[in-house]
């Protein structure tokens, strides 16, 4: 194949983009397709932390592989959120402050 790369930043940015959503929406305990995987766990009180920990772990997965593949990805996040990302380890500052401003219009529409 030679010098000739295969690999299409965009859609590695998307599924990037989408995983962030997951992460996020799964934050805010809201509905997300591991909820349709598993609709007889939305009893469990340990349900919502374990979804945060998929979401999370996707989020690292694809932004490894990005960095591994020489994608940009740092800019579809805020510093603090890519700082979160290298430590790799989702602690409860990673839960309470993923969202720098919580009351953002952002934040509320998600």
């Amino acid at each position: 194949m030679g010098s000739e790369s295969v690999v299409n930043p965009e859609f590695f940015i998307s599924k990037l983009s989408e995983a962030k959503v997951t992460f996020e929406r799964a934050l805010d305990c809201k509905h997300t397709e591991f909820d349709d995987l598993y609709p007889y766990m939305l009893e469990h009180p340990q349900f919502f932390w374990y979804k945060r920990y998929v979401a999370w772990s996707q989020l690292l997965t694809i932004a490894g592989l990005c960095e591994e593949l020489g994608v940009a990805w740092e800019e579809e996040f805020s510093a603090q959120q890519v700082s979160y990302l290298q430590q790799r380890v989702m602690s409860a500052k990673v839960l309470d402050f993923w969202f720098e401003k919580n009351d953002s219009k952002e934040h509320a529409q998600r």
